[in-house]
């Protein structure tokens, strides 16, 4: 009872400071250092618009990609945990780079909302610089907060027209709904959940621009046992979205658990074969 009550007391006092951080727990812990990557990792660094200079993993095939991923992670951690969610990827053809935003691992600078859809962008960036023939199609793969950033990203890049399909796995609809939903799970701020997330802005909310993505191919990843982030936040983002959409309910499924899933992971590159014509 004391753990949910001094969790109550600091979402109040972020809340009422007005500071969207809350979603965002980076650290820059090397995790999972003694769990060997099974492929070839290159470093890359990446100027932000701030100058800061952000690291990523380039995971390359061998011979040219099918295509490049361009993954964006979770909100704690950072890639050296969530690299190996797919890790597997190049193996499969399909090479990977994978981004570590501002105040993430190795990556400068102060982590905030604005700089994950900013660094997001200068990561795309990036790929578009090295061309087609290097890289193969582009994806940007999300998965939970980075799937929300994925999809506000490509609906509203100046860049959309280099990606051809984007896939957010245990994403949000919007900020200001999931903080409603984390504040009413502590009994403290239960009664103030409603005027409490009122000071989230929700000017990034992946619901509003989803429907822009099209006809860019989107495909949800979403599980249906995920106590993170309920599986109605795909749902509404699915139903919100034009075609081509589609929605992949994994029903034994947790919080961007679906990867690490042999028979997800097949689908995925029977998915990815299809809809960039493999």
């Amino acid at each position: 009872m004391r753990r949910y009550a001094r969790l109550g007391l600091a979402l109040l006092g972020i809340l009422l400071s007005g500071c969207t951080s809350v979603f965002l727990y980076p650290d820059r812990v090397q995790h999972l250092a003694d769990r060997p990557l099974g492929t070839h990792a290159e470093d890359v660094w990446i100027d932000a618009r701030d100058g800061s200079r952000l690291h990523a993993l380039h995971l390359p095939t061998q011979g040219t990609p099918r295509a490049t991923l361009l993954h964006l992670h979770g909100n704690a951690e950072n890639l050296s945990s969530h690299v190996h969610l797919v890790s597997w990827l190049p193996a499969r053809g399909y090479a990977v780079l994978a981004l570590d935003p501002r105040g993430y691992g190795r990556s400068e600078g102060d982590a905030g909302v604005d700089a994950l859809h900013e660094d997001a962008e200068a990561a795309l960036a990036w790929l578009v610089g090295r061309g087609t023939a290097r890289t193969g199609p582009l994806v940007v793969l999300g998965q939970s907060i980075g799937g929300s950033v994925a999809i506000r990203t490509v609906a509203t890049s100046p860049l959309r027209e280099h990606v051809s399909a984007v896939i957010a796995d245990s994403a949000f609809s919007a900020y200001r709904r999931i903080a409603r939903e984390k504040l009413a799970e502590p009994w403290l701020t239960w009664p103030l959940q409603w005027p409490l997330s009122l000071l989230i802005s929700d000017r990034f909310a992946a619901v509003d621009v989803v429907a822009d993505i099209s006809p860019i191919p989107l495909l949800l990843i979403h599980g249906e046992r995920d106590v993170i982030v309920d599986a109605r936040h795909s749902q509404r983002l699915y139903d919100a979205a034009r075609e081509p959409k589609t929605f992949w309910r994994i029903p034994e499924g947790d919080h961007i658990d679906a990867l690490r899933r042999k028979a997800v992971q097949d689908r995925l590159i029977e998915y990815l074969d299809r809809t960039l014509g493999g």
